[in-house]
């Protein structure tokens, strides 16, 4: 029976990860593309694309992600890149499976809540441990290697999107209700993961070395400082290290595999002066 439970433990991701694309294809097929809005990021081109030249964006949108997904397994590594890699083969199914219906030429309505279906398919595949890859994988290779503004990456390119749908289609209230849907994706994955991108972590272990060298995979630098308990004056270890969003779901798969009874506080982390990364 504990065979079993842990078998469905390790498959518990892989399934989040079907799920939530089988919500974005929702809030793609039922929402968006009727009314021919965008998404954010590589999702946002393949529709535009598809839109314009009438090829299928379900093929385009995969399409556009096989060499990103590439890229991200030679230097993320393999178990995120493999979520990463069942999501967008979801999302890619259910977009061809799903119809393509026409609920409502209300566009707000179809803004909102397809951008809210798209932000807890997105939400969920980032909580778990992948992503729905496109940009994602983008700005987890970049906030690995540099400190930059990933985030204003992102909103660099989605603007060029929609700015390319009201110049193509001549269409700038489709233009600005996608903006809307995009505003709210994005919202929606900051209250259910994180609303920050770098986030400090507070570890108490009894574990401290394995666990350290476990941590410096990531690969961030961990600091060990010695504790002591206010009611059981146990002495134990607090390691800190300041991580990104991309990457609190591969540490807490760290922290539970090496000390499943270890204290966690993850707090948000407004800068970092000096040395983010690990060279």
């Amino acid at each position: 029976m504990r065979k079993w439970r842990v078998k469905i433990a390790g498959a518990g991701p892989y399934i989040v990860m079907v799920l939530g694309g089988a919500a974005v294809a929702l809030g793609f097929n039922l929402m968006l593309i009727p009314v021919k809005l965008l998404s954010s990021g590589v999702s946002g081109i393949a529709m535009i694309l598809g839109y314009v030249s009438g090829l299928n964006i379900a093929l385009l949108y995969f399409a556009l992600n096989v060499p990103i997904l590439y890229w991200g397994y030679r230097v993320l590594g393999r178990r995120f890149i493999l979520l990463s890699i069942v999501n967008v083969l979801a999302t890619s199914l259910f977009l061809q499976l799903l119809p393509v219906l026409d609920l409502t030429q209300d566009r707000l309505l179809s803004a909102v809540f397809g951008g809210l279906l798209v932000g807890i398919g997105s939400a969920g595949a980032l909580r778990y441990g992948g992503s729905t890859g496109g940009v994602d994988v983008v700005a987890s290779i970049i906030s690995r290697y540099k400190d930059v503004a990933v985030g204003f990456m992102i909103v660099a390119l989605n603007t060029g999107i929609v700015a390319a749908l009201g110049l193509l289609k001549h269409d700038w209230n489709a233009a600005l209700y996608s903006m809307l849907s995009i505003y709210l994706t994005g919202k929606v994955i900051d209250v259910v993961h994180t609303p920050h991108r770098k986030v400090t972590a507070f570890i108490v272990t009894n574990r401290s070395q394995e666990l350290a060298s476990r941590l410096l995979t990531l690969p961030r630098g961990v600091t060990i400082l010695k504790t002591r308990g206010a009611f059981t004056s146990e002495e134990r270890d607090l390691l800190m290290t300041v991580t990104t969003r991309f990457e609190l779901a591969e540490l807490r798969k760290i922290v539970k595999g090496v000390d499943p009874k270890a204290f966690v506080n993850v707090v948000q982390t407004i800068d970092v002066i000096g040395e983010f990364r690990r060279s």
